[in-house]
């Protein structure tokens, strides 16, 4: 049997213009920098989850440091991730994106009782925002009552 998953960690995306990926992020989302050089932004993405916004092509090589090696990593073409926010905030995220001029793209309400907003950023990726009630292990109701199909 494998050791237990606490949860993710992080989050990577890769950008091709990371000063307006991070001004995005950072003043539309809201997300604080923890880190940020050249090549990589990380943002505070709530508790224990950081979003990692990578410049396109500027991991193609390990990265060596002092405590050992980040191996080379990237990708193209548009991500999907979901933010969590609380249940009670959905109708003022979309204020806030429209008032920005964010286009909301989706919406969806789910079975379960959660809901989303989907748009996206300047790269084209897909940017969730979700409450809980989307996933059994993401919900304000026992996960017995979603297995019943409450």
């Amino acid at each position: 049997m494998a050791p237990p998953i606490t949860g993710v960690l992080e989050t990577a995306i890769y950008v091709d213009d990371i000063e307006r990926a991070a001004g995005f992020y950072r003043d539309i989302l809201g997300l604080r920098p923890l880190l940020e050089d050249a090549r990589l932004v990380a943002f505070d993405a709530g508790p224990s989850s950081v979003l990692l916004v990578f410049l396109r092509g500027a991991t193609l090589s390990d990265v060596v440091l002092p405590g050992g090696t980040i191996p080379a990593h990237d990708s193209s073409g548009p991500y999907h991730f979901a933010l969590r926010i609380p249940k009670d905030s959905l109708s003022q995220w979309r204020d806030h994106l429209v008032a920005k001029g964010v286009t909301v793209t989706a919406e969806m309400k789910w079975p379960q009782g959660g809901e989303s907003l989907y748009f996206n950023d300047p790269d084209g990726h897909v940017v969730e925002l979700a409450t809980p009630g989307i996933w059994a292990n993401d919900s304000d109701l026992p996960v017995s009552a979603l297995q019943n199909g409450i």
